[in-house]
């Protein structure tokens, strides 16, 4: 098949390396706003660079992959649907509601197939812990405790564009979260801090933040995000049970040690970042994309599923602004 890949940055140009190599992808064509940066990516992995966008719908591609900007994913996801192609998007759909339901409604009356990128759902760990959820082996789950922790701030052009952190970051918890359980989220409760860097204030944003949620079975969630994190990347979850309990993303490379006399020891190589940490997932979701696309597999993300862990981003703001309660059925689903 002959894929189209709209964006060239750090995750593009690893997408594209992915499906250059895959066995099923006969050939690549690449596009960014940035034509230079474009045709090196298309040079390094052996695609051709389109000379803009335009030509991505234009050229015969069989389904598109979007990791442009995030401003930008609304109108290409519609265009992508209205010439009829699989999409598989990064989140988000857009920064906001309005944006996108209206995304969500070009893909529905296309009827077209619409992909989020949600690569924890692809994790080894992650998936080991859905089956333990979903066999019993834990008992009635009663607490779930997910983190999310950069090492460093992203520049601080960025932050204006990225929606916040709950919208940006704490997305993925809440996605993963449903995910794994397999339950609904139903109130929560979060706050927000910003006493680092001025840079957060400025934007109206925080760089630290936690969430309390409920789950439609009684279960409580909490959720903690910040972008200071200096010892490394540390992204996991852990799940309480009345018969086990048990951790995702606890390795060799998790950067955290114990004070305890024969607790875990520092980290020779603490993971650096989201990229080096979800390679694998990353690879298995484009994968799985193709699939969708050759008819021999279901969706395994599609857009509305990406609707609802926004909802929760979205209550979660509400909740810190207004520093109260928020139910997800405040925030309406279209």
């Amino acid at each position: 098949m002959r894929i189209g890949l709209i964006g060239t940055g750090r995750i593009g140009s690893f997408h594209a390396g992915v499906l250059s190599r895959h066995r099923e992808v006969g050939s690549l064509v690449v596009a960014d706003t940035d034509a230079a940066r474009a045709a090196e990516v298309a040079d390094r992995c052996g695609a051709t660079a389109a000379p803009s966008v335009h030509e991505v719908f234009t050229w015969g591609v069989d389904a598109v992959v979007i990791a442009s900007a995030t401003a930008a994913h609304s109108d290409l996801i519609a265009r992508a649907a209205r010439a009829g192609l699989p999409t598989f998007c990064e989140k988000p759909i857009a920064l906001d509601m309005p944006g996108t339901l209206a995304a969500l409604r070009e893909v529905e009356q296309a009827g077209t197939a619409l992909q989020l990128g949600f690569m924890r759902r692809f994790d080894a760990g992650y998936t080991a812990a859905r089956e333990l959820v979903r066999s019993g082996r834990l008992g009635r789950l009663h607490t779930v405790r997910a983190i999310t922790s950069d090492p460093a701030p992203p520049p601080a052009a960025y932050l204006p564009l990225s929606g916040g952190l709950y919208r940006d970051c704490l997305v993925h918890d809440f996605d993963i979260l449903r995910w794994v359980t397999g339950r609904e989220i139903t109130e929560v409760y979060a706050t927000g801090s910003d006493a680092g860097h001025a840079m957060f204030r400025e934007a109206g944003d925080v760089d630290t933040a936690a969430a309390l949620l409920t789950l439609d079975d009684g279960t409580l969630a909490t959720a903690t995000a910040t972008r200071c994190n200096g010892a490394g990347y540390d992204v996991r979850m852990e799940l309480a049970g009345e018969l086990d309990q048990v951790a995702v993303g606890l390795d060799d490379r998790t950067p955290i040690s114990s004070t305890e006399p024969h607790g875990l020891p520092p980290v020779d190589k603490p993971w650096p970042g989201f990229l080096e940490r979800f390679a694998p997932a990353y690879e298995a979701e484009l994968d799985a994309f193709v699939r969708l696309v050759a008819g021999e597999a279901d969706n395994a993300c599609d857009g509305r599923e990406a609707l609802t862990a926004l909802r929760v981003a979205e209550a979660c703001e509400l909740s810190r602004r207004e520093r109260r309660p928020v139910r997800l059925e405040e925030i309406p689903a279209g």
